[in-house]
């Protein structure tokens, strides 16, 4: 919109962008200050001192470890899910996409319960694994189960719109030219969707270092075992440990600043990627 088509006075400009200025002030730029003020305020000995501490170096690791494991496994997911749901008009396509946005739906917590429900030692599966010597629940295997189930969407939910934006002509086109299906996906498609594929990794990678609540469930807050970052900075400040606390959060206020700039430096890229409507292509031009 030029500055010729608008007809908002100019203190009503003014007031909307003060009053965005103020809601930004009290509910990111205070908090955030709090943060840093509250994590050097018994000085660089203490932080540093919190955060090599050993169960912060546990705490740090496995949530490292549950991402390793948690984003590639979504990566597929989300690749395979947006193709099939993009590309294919089958039974049970709506389903699919309800299943995706099941995460968004659920509370954390109630899936985190589920989860224990079903591999709990008085679960369903619970006396099948405790006869086979396997532990789910208040383990690894729970903490990236629940780290998965609240993740997955966001890879395919960035994807299904790029790509049934895009199209399939030239996907078909490469098959016609008798390239394979790997070719295909390799040369053409991927291409097309790699800022779109960063975008949602990068979002998906910021939940499962940060996500508390199913995590919090299914992990038994075991110190130096179970506990993710998260998990550790509760800890500390249910024990009024107030500067180890923060010390610990502001590494998650460091993944958090360095997700905004990789999600808008993606965006950007993302933006050009984007096919334009049929009447902007003819403007355009």
């Amino acid at each position: 919109m030029t500055s010729e088509t608008r007809t908002e006075p100019r203190w009503v400009r003014s007031l909307l962008g003060g009053i965005a200025v103020v809601f930004v002030g009290l509910f990111v730029a205070v908090p955030v200050a709090t943060i840093l003020h509250q994590a050097f305020s018994k000085g660089l000995d203490t932080y540093v001192a919190a955060i090599q501490d050993p169960a912060a170096e546990a705490a740090i690791r496995l949530t490292l470890t549950v991402a390793l494991i948690a984003v590639p496994l979504n990566l597929v997911f989300g690749v395979a899910a947006s193709w099939a749901i993009a590309r294919f008009r089958f039974r049970g396509r709506a389903l699919l996409l309800t299943l995706i946005d099941l995460p968004f739906a659920v509370s954390p917590v109630i899936s985190g319960m589920i989860f224990v429900l079903l591999f709990g030692l008085h679960g369903v599966l619970g006396p099948w694994l405790r006869a086979h010597d396997l532990q789910v629940i208040f383990a690894l295997p729970g903490i990236v189960l629940a780290t998965i189930f609240v993740t997955f969407p966001y890879v395919a939910r960035e994807l299904i719109p790029l790509m049934e934006a895009q199209g399939g002509e030239e996907e078909e086109a490469a098959v016609v030219l008798g390239a394979s299906g790997w070719q295909m996906f390799r040369w053409v498609t991927l291409p097309k969707i790699r800022w779109g594929l960063l975008y949602g990794v990068i979002l998906c990678n910021a939940r499962a270092m940060g996500e508390f609540g199913a995590v919090s469930v299914v992990s038994g807050h075991i110190r130096g075992r179970t506990n993710t970052v998260p998990l550790h900075v509760e800890i500390l400040y249910n024990e009024y440990n107030y500067a180890a606390a923060f010390a610990v959060a502001s590494l998650l206020l460091v993944l958090a600043f360095g997700t905004l700039i990789a999600r808008r430096i993606v965006e950007r890229h993302t933006a050009d990627a984007m096919p334009l409507p049929p009447a902007a292509r003819v403007e355009k031009s």
